[in-house]
């Protein structure tokens, strides 16, 4: 086409460097946890990770003094994105494996890429027993990635003169991109206070719990960011409180939901929120299968009284649906009908706009209005019919690329799984491996159900699911994109 079309190199990699350099910024919170329960072990790491980070960053910032041009074009946006959380990723693992916390880099840089794309997966076995400063920064990760690094990025440091547009909206989630106000600066910040309020209340709520200052913080950053790491063994199901089920229940539907909806609630106009056709489909889902799965539990007496029954089923149907990925209950040992909901859920994720994982929702209304339309089609081959999700018309152009998405995303799933089950595991496991990477839902079935972990793995795969965990927080095409032979071109 021309220069104009080309990547910008020289932009993309001085902004890389820096966003790179914010992250270690962040990182000093678990530094300082590190001295504060003198874990020397921790230090080390924390340390040799930030004289690499000091190398990379200051090699392309001496070597990149000025870019000619400040313009970022789709294909910057999109490689920024992607390589931002590759490199990220790579950087924020060095911690875990210099401290000889994890036995090796292929296991550590699979649980940060777990921890950034909020699908709260782990290779431990044993959690309880790492340094505590490396426990928090691998829940912190889950809370950075939740609302995105790029959009905190540009949330906190637009200084740099770059339009951060193309940035943002290649790490948003969702069908369609929502823009709050007319700057991109301005709707990045106003997520992140959101997200950060939000953050601020569970705490507190948690604290009131009993939990302790740094188990209420730690969980926190998991549920908000629908991720699901957790510093203790049996997740959620350490603390054996109802009241922590419930509270963790709410804000896991908070985070899964899309965060436009509460700015919209903040600036007066309630009524929008509740006609949103997401949202009420979103909520009706958990409901239904929360509820349906309860009266199966106690009815199977599975549990003693349909309460206790309705407490796990809800907490686990909020988990698998907003892809949070905690547990309180072994649901693996729970009669078929619910575990098939629950594999269900594997399927559709939260909505577009939150820090959910998964299909989303409205691509999943989308699809099955879609398949009725084209019924009604068959009948009246005439006929003009409109696809809506609540009041929102949907445009052809947005229809084809909801299907397109979703038929890449189960082939990508597909041969997911035909990879892991090179590693000898069941189909089972190999299915549920598979799309919970993808989905960035961290739980499974069989060998990757809530007592199980990828362990098991050998480095290879771990790579392949780091690279699916990937695809998936970024919606697929950012990062296939970059696979086109016309993405290089001018």
């Amino acid at each position: 086409m021309g220069r104009k079309a080309m990547l910008n190199w020289k932009l993309d990699l001085r902004l890389l460097a820096f966003i790179v350099l914010f992250l270690s910024v962040l990182m000093g919170i678990p530094t300082i946890l590190s001295f504060h329960f003198q874990e020397p072990d921790a230090i080390r790491g924390f340390l040799v990770a930030y004289g690499a980070i000091a190398a990379f960053c200051s090699t392309i910032l001496i070597l990149i003094r000025k870019p000619e041009s400040k313009t970022l074009l789709a294909r910057d946006g999109y490689l920024v994105v992607t390589l931002t959380w590759i490199v990220a990723t790579a950087f924020s693992a060095i911690p875990l494996v210099a401290s000889n916390a994890y036995v090796n880099y292929s296991s550590a840089y699979f649980e940060i890429m777990s921890g950034f794309t909020t699908t709260g997966a782990t290779v431990l076995t044993e959690i309880e027993s790492l340094p505590k400063s490396i426990l928090f920064w691998r829940s912190q990760t889950n809370w950075l990635g939740g609302m995105g690094i790029v959009v905190l990025f540009v949330a906190l440091l637009p200084a740099l003169g770059v339009s951060g547009t193309l940035l943002v909206g290649a790490e948003s989630v969702g069908p369609t991109k929502d823009k709050l106000t007319p700057k991109i600066k301005n709707t990045a910040l106003i997520l992140w206070s959101i997200y950060i309020g939000f953050s601020v209340l569970e705490t507190v709520l948690l604290l009131f719990g009993g939990l302790s200052l740094y188990d209420a913080v730690t969980v926190t950053f998991s549920t908000m960011a629908a991720a699901g790491f957790c510093v203790k063994n049996s997740s959620i199901g350490t603390f054996s409180s109802a009241y922590v089920d419930v509270v963790v229940t709410i804000f896991m539907l908070v985070s899964g939901a899309n965060f436009a909806l509460y700015y919209k609630a903040i600036s007066g106009k309630i009524s929008s929120v509740l006609k949103d056709g997401e949202l009420r489909v979103y909520l009706g889902i958990w409901a239904f299968v929360a509820f349906v799965s309860a009266l199966y539990l106690f009815f199977s007496n599975t549990y003693a009284s349909f309460a206790q029954s309705l407490r796990y089923s809800a907490f686990q149907t909020a988990s698998i649906l907003t892809t949070t990925g905690f547990a309180t209950a072994d649901y693996v040992l729970w009669p078929a009908f619910p575990q098939v909901m629950l594999f269900l859920l594997f399927f559709i994720g939260g909505s577009a706009g939150s820090a959910g994982g998964g299909v989303k929702v409205i691509r999943i209304v989308a699809l099955f209005k879609m398949g009725r339309a084209q019924i009604k089609h068959r009948i009246h081959p005439r006929g003009v019919f409109q696809v809506r999700v609540g009041s929102t018309s949907m445009r052809e152009d947005l229809l084809l690329s909801i299907a397109t998405f979703f038929g890449v995303y189960i082939l990508t799933g597909v041969v997911g799984t035909v990879l892991i089950s090179l590693s000898g595991a069941d189909i089972m496991t190999s299915i549920a491996a598979s799309f919970l990477c993808l989905g960035n839902i961290g739980i499974g079935f069989a060998e990757v159900g809530p007592t199980g972990n990828f362990a098991f793995l050998p480095s290879y795969l771990k790579w392949v699911c780091s690279f699916l965990m990937l695809v998936g927080r970024l919606e697929l095409f950012t990062v296939y994109v970059l696979f086109s032979k016309h993405f290089w071109k001018r």
